[in-house]
């Protein structure tokens, strides 16, 4: 694991948790998804994309009424209200199909049984 990341833990629990660790020789920051101590599954994104899901970010929390000035540790992050937090509702945005880039894997023939 490398030494640069954080951990974030699944608001449903169940030690679901996320783990995003940068890996700067690939260029790729590595997000997965963990169950315990197994991964189920990972994505790897290139470094230059981070702006962009930043941006997405920094969009969400604006849209969920929090400060974009503020961050983890300042006083706008810490609440001393002991309610809990509602989950927030899904909105869709679009067709997304199109944006993802997609490359077609070769068709690895089927071994032959003499």
């Amino acid at each position: 694991m490398p030494s640069f990341g954080d951990l974030f833990t699944d608001l449903r629990g169940e030690d679901r948790t996320l783990r995003v660790s940068y890996h700067p020789d690939r260029g790729a920051v590595v997000l997965s998804l963990w169950n315990g101590t197994l991964c189920r599954g990972s994505f790897r994104m290139p470094a230059d994309d981070v702006d962009r899901l930043l941006a997405l970010l920094t969009a969400v929390r604006i849209a969920a009424g929090g400060d974009d000035a503020a961050g983890p540790g300042t006083a706008a992050d810490e609440s001393d209200s002991a309610d809990p937090v509602p989950e927030p509702s899904v909105e869709r945005t679009g067709d997304v199909s199109g944006t993802a880039r997609r490359v077609v894997l070769p068709a690895l023939p089927a071994p032959r049984v003499a």
